[in-house]
């Protein structure tokens, strides 16, 4: 069968070539933006990759399109799709009739953390011999792919609260039918398809209703907005973990950070071990235990889970280090949501609290450009000494106003070039820089990285 996919370079599409290719189907696909690290995957795997969305690609007709949740109505591709009568699918809808049927699945749910939890959690049931199936949003070092078929009756899946298709506009995560879950938080975020915190609770009680009362919800235990959810009903069995709240379930807390970091692991009061690993920062910590929980669901012992993250090699674009050179050390991180901006510069500045910490930030989400946060951005950024700043052309209100009360240096572009100079202007030996897009960032931070190199 040839399935060509519409947005095929997003990483949850990405993740579904890969799969229909493993499955033994011819496929290709199509976007608007190509680029790394998905577009790399791709031609790897021998799928040919269309730019942009006219309708020739569809000539001959594929016999099905899986179409992503990027394209909507009016675009051309999809206009002849609906035309010629193509038999067509959602990404979600797609894996669930044709992977996730007979499987017991275990889902990473939340705001924040998904990528890097489901990572975690796919490589400690691989470690343990469970050979999992699984889709996740990024590229893990440990698989060095974001996607695999297996035979194995597990797959681990990130499942994502966004709408599904421009046809289907419920949340992704509804089609999965986890029988493990595990939330690892719940903030307002996609303020272009929720119009407040609430909708996006309803859309996460709905998942809720979905477990079976033999399954699992591991959840995030200091968090109010996930109580919310859950005093809506629930069915199933549960655990809590913090790094902040060592009553929950599953509690970790630093002894050592650094390049090597340590922290200690509890289970219900309990010492059960400690984990080893170069991950920085309490978000990772508890990454870590919403998927030991998980994990453990499924029958894999404490011991194993530690012995698998102390193997642990992080996340493509998750706090990466990316290089280093003349003493500048360069991070690149998909943070682009206060909390998650907040927490990443935390956590560098944690490691070399008197080196300067530079933060470089993409204004790209849906979310950001609308305005949304822009109370919390000062808030956010505080750690940072000096602030750069991408803001889009389009976007109508000036972050600067914002951060009027912050004493950073501060730098706000509407072009790369410009940006990337003053940057190369600005940083010096010791310093720590941290790029946070959701984006390619217009490949800022290899240019910087290979201008810093050609010194």
């Amino acid at each position: 069968m040839h399935i060509h996919i519409l947005g095929i370079c997003g990483t949850f599409m990405a993740g579904i070539a890969a799969i229909a290719k493993a499955s033994g189907h011819k496929v290709s696909g199509s976007d608007e933006n190509v680029y790394p690290p998905m577009s790399t995957q791709l031609r790897k795997l021998g799928i040919e990759i269309y730019k942009g969305f006219d309708k020739s690609q569809l000539t001959p007709p594929p016999d099905c399109i899986v179409v992503g949740n990027v394209l909507s109505r009016g675009n051309s591709a999809i206009e002849d799709m609906l035309n010629k009568g193509i038999p067509y699918f959602s990404g979600p809808e797609w894996l669930a009739n044709n992977v996730l049927r007979d499987k017991w699945v275990l889902a990473v749910a939340g705001t924040h953390g998904k990528t890097t939890a489901s990572s975690m959690l796919a490589w400690i049931l691989d470690y343990a011999g469970l050979s999992p199936g699984f889709l996740i949003g990024g590229i893990c070092p440990n698989f060095k792919i974001s996607a695999r078929l297996s035979d194995s009756e597990f797959f681990v899946v990130e499942a994502d609260e966004y709408d599904t298709a421009f046809f289907d506009k419920r949340a992704k995560f509804m089609h999965y039918r986890p029988k493990t879950l595990a939330i690892t938080n719940l903030e307002f975020d996609h303020a272009d398809i929720f119009s407040n915190l609430e909708e996006i609770i309803r859309q996460f009680h709905q998942l809720i209703r979905t477990i079976p009362s033999n399954g699992l919800i591991v959840s995030k235990g200091d968090s109010k907005n996930i109580e919310k959810v859950f005093n809506l009903g629930k069915w199933s069995q549960d655990e809590t973990y913090s790094s902040i709240d060592s009553k929950c379930d599953w509690y970790g807390s630093y002894d050592l950070v650094g390049a090597k970091s340590k922290f200690s692991l509890y289970y219900k009061g309990n010492s059960v071990g400690s984990v080893n690993w170069s991950l920085l920062g309490e978000h990772n910590i508890e990454n870590a235990l919403a998927a030991i929980s998980a994990a453990n669901h499924v029958g894999v012992s404490f011991d194993l889970s530690i012995e698998a993250l102390n193997k642990f090699k992080g996340v493509r674009r998750r706090l990466e280090r990316i290089g280093s050179s003349d003493g500048i050390t360069i991070f690149d991180d998909f943070a682009h949501h206060p909390t998650a901006i907040k927490a990443s510069l935390s956590s560098v500045k944690r490691q070399r609290p008197d080196s300067r910490l530079i933060a470089i930030l993409e204004l790209r989400s849906n979310s950001m450009k609308m305005g949304i946060h822009k109370e919390y951005l000062a808030r956010s950024l505080q750690d940072a000494d000096v602030i750069f700043m991408l803001k889009p052309k389009t976007m109508d209100w000036d972050p600067a106003i914002y951060l009027e009360k912050i004493d950073s240096k501060i730098f706000i572009e509407s072009g790369v070039d410009s940006l990337q100079e003053k940057i190369l202007n600005e940083i010096v030996s010791g310093d720590q820089v941290l790029f946070m897009s959701n984006g390619s960032f217009s490949g800022l931070p290899r240019r910087v990285k290979q201008s810093l190199q050609s010194r």
